[in-house]
């Protein structure tokens, strides 16, 4: 099993675009856990709405192209996502594949790891929320020295208790083993 971690990312209805993105990729994954929900503005584009953004740390055996277009693709069609030549227009749901276990990998439609996380406080600051000592594939940078350098974004601690909640509803109770 890979550990990958996954960005969510919605400006058009987010609290129930990322609630469900969620839900439909925890029917198709082992999802892990989130991190906090942060409320942040549309980069480079004032007048749209803020996104809600997020990161789920998920385990998988997919290979990682399968993962990007049998698996997210389609959650993001089936939640109205329309992609656009404008990369940066409004959107019901954005998933992205941001690390792949420490898998290095530059193919067309999916680099890994993404190369935003060094330029984009909504995909570092979450990441490091969920894997504070993990050093970035090909790097010897810990993704919490990276976060460091952002400033603060803003949680919402209550939607992201909710999500949580709601998660772990999703999950079967495991097995004790002893």
């Amino acid at each position: 099993m890979v550990r990958a971690f996954v960005s969510i990312g919605s400006n058009i209805d987010p609290a129930r675009n990322v609630r469900a993105a969620l839900r439909a990729l925890a029917r198709q994954v082992e999802l892990i856990g989130i991190s906090t929900v942060y409320l942040t503005p549309a980069e480079d584009r004032p007048e749209q709405p803020p996104f809600y953004n997020c990161m789920a740390e998920i385990r998988t055996e997919m290979d990682p192209l399968h993962l990007k277009f049998q698996i997210l693709r389609p959650i993001e069609a089936d939640l109205g996502r329309q992609r656009t030549v404008d990369k940066f227009a409004t959107r019901t749901i954005d998933l992205d594949l941001v690390l792949y276990g420490d898998l290095l990998l530059n193919r067309e439609g999916l680099v890994l790891p993404d190369p935003d996380i060094y330029k984009r406080p909504f995909l570092a600051v979450p990441l490091a929320e969920l894997a504070p000592d993990l050093a970035l594939p090909g790097s010897s940078l810990r993704i919490s020295d990276l976060a460091r350098r952002f400033a603060p974004m803003q949680p919402l601690l209550s939607y992201t208790e909710s999500l949580r909640k709601m998660l772990s509803l999703l999950k079967p109770p495991s097995l004790d083993r002893e």
